[in-house]
């Protein structure tokens, strides 16, 4: 982040380009899921009253449409101030002025009930299901792999195995997909046959049985496969506790990864919870 007073030493499309990852990083330190070494640290000034001088110095761009600008006047008249409003609305208009599109990993998370411990730094130790892993087989979208770690640590998975092939999760692109959680779920690269031996493995691919249907074990290791390939002839061989399909009606029939096991993973849980 920048001081306001800086941003108008910066040309026109600087400016807006700094402007625009200004907003995008204080979505994100208000979201609560800043990355670290990026959340928002300016001593003089509450963060509240600088988000309101950033949108001040977007107020006086004059490419800025006048529908965005008078909802930006709204929003700083408020009270109270919906800071995370401004900023993802001054971003968009900004992106918009600049012809570019957000990016899909850029998504900002609705800010969820936060506990007193929490807010006052008193980490607790993670909530999980014992004995729920997660093998992501030769994942080479680092995309796809962060999103993985966000859905498995969402849903509580206790730990995510990483194939060989897998692309590396500290990609700046897995990081930023992951919104800060490869640093809270464990993850360890195995091989294959390296896996547990004490669990039941079942495959998330087309063939199996619907996951309406499926006999989901109470603790396992679920194998996602690749995005152009799918579960390798190894890992379904292994898979002895049975292979879960998503049934489709599109004309495509196609998921992506983090989406399908996203799906996987609820059906999963509820299961145990029932």
């Amino acid at each position: 982040m920048i001081e306001p007073n800086k941003l108008w030493q910066l040309d026109g499309g600087q400016r807006r380009r700094k402007l625009a990852l200004t907003f995008g990083a204080l979505e994100r330190d208000i979201a609560g899921i800043a990355e670290k070494g990026h959340e928002y640290s300016f001593p003089s000034m509450k963060r509240e009253e600088y988000t309101k001088k950033v949108v001040q110095v977007l107020l006086k761009d004059p490419a800025l449409p006048e529908q965005d600008k008078n909802q930006l006047e709204t929003l700083l008249a408020q009270k109270p101030f919906d800071e995370l409003r401004a900023c993802n609305l001054g971003r968009n208009a900004l992106l918009k002025i600049l012809g570019t599109f957000p990016a899909e990993w850029d998504l900002i998370i609705a800010p969820h009930q936060v506990s007193e411990d929490a807010k006052n730094g008193i980490v607790k130790e993670r909530c999980f299901y014992p004995g729920l892993y997660v093998y992501a087989e030769d994942i080479r979208s680092p995309f796809n792999l962060g999103s993985i770690f966000r859905t498995a640590e969402a849903f509580g998975a206790e730990k995510v195995f990483l194939s060989p092939g897998c692309t590396n999760p500290e990609h700046p692109r897995a990081v930023r997909s992951a919104m800060g959680c490869d640093e809270v779920i464990p993850y360890e690269r195995v091989a294959l046959e390296d896996l547990p031996k004490d669990l039941p493995i079942f495959a998330l691919e087309t063939g199996g049985t619907d996951i309406r249907n499926f006999d989901f074990p109470k603790k396992g290791i679920v194998v996602i496969g690749s995005e152009e390939l799918g579960v390798s002839p190894d890992a379904l061989a292994m898979a002895k506790a049975g292979t879960v399909t998503i049934p489709m009606t599109g004309v495509k029939a196609s998921l992506n990864v983090g989406v399908a096991f996203g799906i996987l993973m609820e059906r999963w849980t509820s299961s145990i919870l029932s």
